[in-house]
């Protein structure tokens, strides 16, 4: 039985928080298998999708920095093999197919219209039976894409302009009548039915009450983040604080969660009954921005004193630390941030600038930085690491 503790200093928290996240374990002295990988999502419970890819996309981001090197294919594999499934659980993610009951809500409140969503609710309100006919058509003729459907006659425009075909497509995902069992190589989700796309053994599982799938979210989300106030445990899954705030009190009264004070914190926190501190960490790594770990930017700034603000959409002359920056944590502590960029052309992982945290000395992190990226670029299958001065 796990230790019991009712305070925590916040050295300890970091640690629950690392270990939790999977940083407990060394990475595989060999190259990861697809059952580490399929074990390292499922253990998460969710990995956010981005479409970036000036390094790599950022979902495989995640399973590098805890598992090392794996097969780049490794996603596909998993979804091809009905172990995980797209579906809005962070922001676009991949997610556990058993978790697939605990987001029936969701699509059912979007169908039904308890919950609307811009553009798509109206869409489908004033476009009912072309989406319809979408659906149909995809479950007689089977997968497709929003290109294979498309309605459009002019040139495409910005990133969310949208055709018909497109926007029913998204209303049908949302609702979860379609979902996605791929992405093409133009990153296109391919639409097809659920009973196409998952295991007969989820499809038949049943539809607990929506209070019920989000209480087993939070507890998924309390062990997944080992430490977590009521905000935190409701970002890890994109729900809204005041809708669990009552079922988190429910599950410290049923004694699921316990509620701990952490140092420095203003806001009381919970950890799951059987969380216990690790007797060791492995913790160094660079970190997609859109980690578990550091996804949620006020949680940064509580548990590692750490601001960190992606710079993308930053114009150039206003960035602080570059377009593609990667928190570097090493030994459980986020001690610097890289700027990134994968040049396939010429073979070579650039480097674009390295800044340190403030009490950090470049030379602390430079050998474990070093093998780090020289990690990253053999996995990458880049031949060369290349440095900026500065």
């Amino acid at each position: 039985m796990a230790k019991r503790f009712d305070s925590l200093s916040i050295a300890d928290a970091r640690k629950l928080a690392v270990a939790a996240q999977g940083f407990d374990t060394p990475r595989p002295q060999t190259k990861a298998t697809q059952r580490q990988v399929d074990a390292t999502i499922a253990r998460l419970g969710v990995v956010q999708i981005d479409s970036v890819n000036v390094l790599v996309r950022s979902q495989e981001l995640p399973l590098f920095a805890r598992l090392g090197n794996h097969n780049r294919n490794a996603i596909p594999k998993a979804t091809e093999a009905k172990k995980i499934f797209e579906y809005w659980g962070h922001e676009a993610a991949h997610l556990p197919v058993s978790l697939h009951p605990l987001f029936r809500w969701k699509m059912n409140a979007a169908r039904t219209g308890k919950v609307t969503h811009w553009g798509l609710t109206s869409f489908y309100e004033e476009n009912k039976a072309f989406v319809k006919r979408t659906l149909k058509h995809v479950e007689k003729n089977g997968p497709t894409t929003s290109r294979e459907l498309s309605t459009r006659t002019e040139k495409k425009g910005t990133w969310w302009d949208w055709d018909e075909a497109k926007v029913a497509l998204e209303y049908l995902f949302l609702t979860g009548q379609l979902m996605s069992r791929g992405r093409g190589s133009d990153f296109a989700r391919i639409y097809d039915t659920p009973e196409r796309v998952l295991p007969r053994h989820v499809l038949d599982a049943p539809t607990p009450s929506e209070d019920n799938a989000r209480k087993q979210l939070l507890v998924r989300s309390a062990i997944a983040q080992g430490v977590a106030t009521v905000s935190d445990l409701a970002d890890y899954y994109r729900q809204k604080p005041a809708a669990v705030r009552p079922l988190i009190a429910e599950l410290v009264e049923e004694g699921e969660l316990r509620a701990v004070a952490v140092d420095g914190w203003t806001e009381k926190a919970f950890v799951h009954r059987n969380a216990k501190l690790p007797k060791q960490l492995h913790a160094t790594a660079l970190l997609s921005p859109f980690d578990s770990l550091v996804w949620c930017r006020p949680r940064n700034e509580r548990l590692f004193n750490f601001h960190y603000r992606i710079e993308i959409y930053t114009p150039k002359e206003k960035r602080k630390f570059g377009y593609y920056v990667l928190p570097f944590m090493m030994n459980g502590e986020l001690v610097g941030r890289v700027d990134l960029k994968g040049d396939r052309g010429n073979s070579t992982l650039l480097v674009n600038s390295v800044h340190v945290e403030k009490g950090v000395k470049r030379s602390a992190i430079s050998d474990a930085l070093n093998t780090e990226l020289h990690t990253m670029a053999n996995w990458l299958g880049l031949e060369q690491v290349q440095i900026a001065r500065g």
